[in-house]
């Protein structure tokens, strides 16, 4: 408790193995430095371009060629500036590298938005013709077909520079709210289990959620949650903001809704985002049941929002880092040699920052670029919460480096539909990893409950998320306000719905909304529950069909954009455009429910 007490360290006094190797991107920042320069010059060979695309498929494959090498620079020029902000939001030198590096992609993407529309300006009989005639510019096929897809919402080229220009403004609403969030707010000092005043912060939260002392709980809960209460009005203006630029573009590229202008860029038909919702409304009954037992079992009266996380069994499952890394290489070894051999690597090269230091952003995350190694931000506690993270976020990254080495700069990518599966595959594998090992009878408890809670929170409280997004945004679109008192209505009403009679909803929760980061991140969290689902199925192939099942999901690993999402999963073993994974991962939920009731009744 010592070191809760005397504050959270600084980044000056963390051992070097335990933090990230951005020295392998950059060497120093003057080297940055030097490359941000040359960046500002090279986009604006891109002129030389203009006109002339239609000219022959050679100008057209040069163009992408140029298009490819400057992108992979300047993500790499970005990765870096933005995970150095992150490591230390406070740090005002790598804010300014950040937005410097955000405002060169803004200038950049406004200087190459002539290229789409000179494109098709050109019949798709000319862009087959120079496919036929070029067999390097067939490396591009993909990236034609789509650009004449979208005919229907490709603007002029004055209007689509208008736009492009307009890009860095409309970021604003995010990016003051995660300045706000994680270096402006003041979280409050609550007392601990031994009656120690400590530091309430993002990473320990749910650490104090876990606590066996309620008023431990209801402290760290209240004091969260009415610390965003008093700021509810500025967050209802930052997320206002970014809903209405949602709403603007979709409407400027002639998309019914913001929604189809997201799921539109990755071929996801919007039906897929109804059925989730749709089915995962009709188990509700199986998270009330849940929430039943929670009740019995921790013998309240009432079961309030602050005792929602809190495990059923008294059991804590200890795991250090040099414990969590084996345990990552034991839990993984179906998925094959090759894989343990990278996530090794990922240890060796330190792809990884662990621990939670003074100004470091929240949460966890994997970033990386096409022309970098993966990197892994953590803010470690030692819990098996953070085990499964650590898991979770190493399915991010090796997908990234499979990705990287199959396939071009191009295709070398995955969009967010797909990036959830590789990351909770990786955790369901662990999961059944240490039920399998684990022979105490409380530590199978212990675990199976954290099954359930991840996937309610994962899984349930996911889509309740994608529920309240599609809301906010119907309700901009339809020229409603969105004030504070109404994000909050409706957020409570939905915990009221997910949750059932049996849960008393505080009124807190109703200003949670506030804190959560990916709203700002246009239709995103969805796909936390698709992808659920999706992996569910995969590591039950990969369990009960071994090395055939495994090839088939290193091969998705290794698609990138080279197809369309839906169609990658497909080839993987898993139809998304069906109810029936999402029903499967509803079954598992029921099946480990019934698994953890049988064995705390013995």
């Amino acid at each position: 408790m010592a070191e809760e007490n005397t504050g959270l360290k600084t980044r000056e006094e963390v051992p070097t193995d335990l933090t990230w190797d951005l020295e392998a991107i950059f060497s120093n920042d003057e080297e940055w430095e030097k490359e941000f320069e040359a960046l500002k010059e090279e986009y604006k060979k891109v002129e030389k371009f203009k006109g002339t695309l239609a000219n022959s498929p050679e100008n057209l494959l040069e163009l992408f060629q140029f298009e490819d090498d400057f992108d992979g620079r300047l993500e790499k020029l970005y990765v870096y500036a933005h995970m150095r902000s992150d490591q230390d939001t406070t740090n005002s030198k790598y804010q300014d590298q950040n937005a410097r590096a955000a405002s060169l992609a803004t200038e950049a993407m406004s200087a190459f938005s002539f290229v789409t529309p000179e494109i098709l300006g050109m019949s798709d009989e000319q862009i087959e013709s120079f496919l036929q005639q070029n067999e390097e510019l067939k490396k591009y096929e993909k990236t034609l077909r789509d650009i004449i897809k979208s005919r229907p919402h490709v603007l002029s080229e004055k209007e689509e520079i208008l736009l492009a220009k307009s890009q860095e403004v409309s970021t604003t609403a995010g990016k003051a709210f995660s300045m706000l969030d994680n270096a402006d707010l003041e979280l409050p000092k609550i007392k601990n289990e031994d009656g120690e005043e400590v530091q309430l912060s993002n990473g320990r939260y749910r650490d104090f959620l876990d606590s066996k002392d309620r008023e431990v709980r209801k402290s760290a809960f209240l004091g969260m949650h009415n610390t965003y209460k008093s700021f509810k009005n500025t967050f209802a203006a930052t997320l206002s903001g970014q809903v209405k630029g949602a709403n603007f573009y979709a409407d400027a590229r002639n998309y019914d809704s913001a929604r189809e202008a997201s799921l539109d860029r990755n071929n996801i038909p919007e039906k897929v985002y109804d059925q989730l919702v749709d089915a995962v409304n009709d188990r509700l009954p199986s998270l009330h049941r849940f929430m039943d037992l929670k009740k019995k079992v921790l013998g309240v009266d009432e079961l309030h929002m602050y005792d929602i996380y809190t495990p059923l069994v008294d059991e804590k499952i200890e795991v250090t880092i040099d414990e969590a890394k084996q345990h990552v290489l034991e839990g993984l070894k179906p998925l094959g040699e090759e894989y343990n051999s990278i996530l090794q690597k990922a240890y060796d090269e330190r792809w990884i920052d662990w621990l939670e230091t003074k100004g470091k952003r929240s949460g966890a995350y994997s970033s990386g670029s096409y022309l970098t190694r993966p990197y892994i931000l953590m803010n470690w506690n030692d819990n098996i919460d953070n085990l499964f993270t650590l898991a979770h976020e190493l399915g991010h990254s090796l997908h990234s480096y499979y990705t990287h080495q199959n396939q071009s700069k191009r295709y070398g990518s995955y969009s967010i539909f797909v990036a959830e599966v590789a990351s909770t595959a990786n955790e369901a594998l662990l999961n059944d990893y240490l039920l399998k090992t684990l022979e105490d009878k409380n530590k199978k408890l212990y675990l199976l409950n954290n099954f359930l809670e991840g996937f309610r929170a994962t899984f349930f409280r996911q889509t309740m998320f994608a529920e309240f997004e599609h809301e906010i945004h119907k309700r901009d679109q339809n020229g409603e306000a969105l004030t504070a008192d109404k994000l909050t209505s409706i957020y409570y009403d939905l915990n009221k719905k997910y949750f059932g009679n049996n849960v008393h909803v505080d009124e807190e929760i109703g200003y949670e909304w506030a804190r959560i980061p990916h709203f700002y991140m246009n239709y995103y969290v969805y796909q936390y529950a698709t992808g659920y689902a999706a992996a569910t199925t995969l590591a039950d192939k990969i369990l009960t069909e071994g090395d055939v099942a495994v090839e088939r999901f290193k091969d998705y690993l290794k698609a990138g954009r080279s197809e369309d999402p839906i169609d990658v999963l497909k080839k993987a073993g898993v139809d998304m455009t069906t109810k029936d994974p999402i029903f499967k991962a509803l079954d598992v939920f029921d099946a480990k429910l019934d698994e953890f009731e049988k064995l705390l009744a013995e």
